[in-house]
């Protein structure tokens, strides 16, 4: 705990509240979303110190919003629905099954990846709300396209990301007006790092779904990933599986999301564990992320957060 960078933890705390509070000054009628994956939860967290006043309840000032794929693990669906409950949270859940159902979202298979079929889900949930700005648990450091997004990203009426088209944000002035059917997509954390997340988790103790730390799970492995035996992702006929101590670096649906091999049980494991690491997290973990380079920002320019 002594080797933590405090110094530097408090300015990125200080750096997101303060953008967060940004949202709310400016925005008439933001949210931020929240799948109970780890970003999330701290971007919660920090949004839950912004708002503290005293010994009084905290309030957040907006609601927060889950894209559901129908294809998450339960574990974290489960940790998302008790923390929501516990704190008298408004949860606006959006269903890709919802979006399947209306024929805005056909799928060649039962079984494909839901993922991208999230921003259709998205945009539906924001029209259907009203929503003029979402939070996002992005960061630079995940994928190309995020490092070259502002942290207000500017979407048109079509919900659709266009890197020449982004605001300047000289001297952390941000410019969240818009015109009717445009929305702004907000990454409070945009300049964190994977291990900036785990080093300020371990100092505040933040408690996680429970597949983030090491357990014994089915994998098969598909070249440098171990991907998950489940009934979403079966074994094919000719798949070897075994049975190997995991945890996730990242979770999200069930379809591309894998884990890797690890021992670390807690926060100060995975800490010193990340510190090692030359891959990035998408990089180890998503399937999808690894059809093309240009994977992400395809889906941000369809509409993806």
């Amino acid at each position: 705990m002594n080797q933590l960078n405090h110094a530097y933890l408090d300015w990125l705390e200080s750096e997101s509240i303060y953008i967060i509070r940004e949202v709310v000054a400016q925005c008439a009628r933001p949210a931020m979303l929240f799948s109970g994956g780890k970003d999330s939860v701290v971007m919660r967290h920090l949004a839950r110190k912004a708002f503290r006043y005293g010994s009084r309840a905290v309030e957040l000032p907006f609601p927060l919003v889950h894209i559901d794929t129908g294809h998450n693990y339960p574990e974290v669906i489960e940790f998302r629905d008790r923390l929501v409950e516990r704190d008298r949270e408004t949860l606006v859940i959006g269903h890709v099954e919802d979006s399947m159902a209306r024929g805005t979202v056909k799928l060649r298979k039962p079984t494909d990846s839901r993922n991208a079929a999230q921003a259709v889900t998205l945009l539906e949930t924001i029209a259907e709300h009203g929503f003029d700005a979402l939070m996002g648990g992005a960061r630079r450091d995940e994928e190309k396209a995020r490092a070259k997004e502002r942290i207000f990203s500017f979407r048109d009426e079509f919900g659709q990301w266009d890197p020449k088209a982004q605001r300047p944000e000289l001297w952390s002035l941000y410019n969240a007006r818009l015109f009717s059917g445009e929305n702004m997509r907000v990454f409070p954390i945009s300049n964190w790092t994977e291990l900036d997340i785990w080093q300020y988790i371990l100092r505040e103790q933040i408690e996680l779904p429970s597949i983030y730390y090491a357990h014994e799970r089915e994998i098969v492995r598909k070249g440098s990933l171990l991907v998950p035996v489940t009934d979403i992702t079966p074994k094919g006929a000719e798949d070897k599986s075994e049975l190997l101590t995991v945890r996730f670096r990242t979770v999200g649906d069930i379809s591309c999301t894998c884990p890797v091999a690890s021992v670390a049980q807690n926060a100060q494991d995975i800490v010193k564990e990340t510190a090692l690491t030359q891959v990035t997290e998408r990089g180890a973990t998503r399937m999808d992320d690894q059809t093309s380079e240009a994977s992400m920002e395809r889906r941000k320019k369809e509409g993806y957060f």
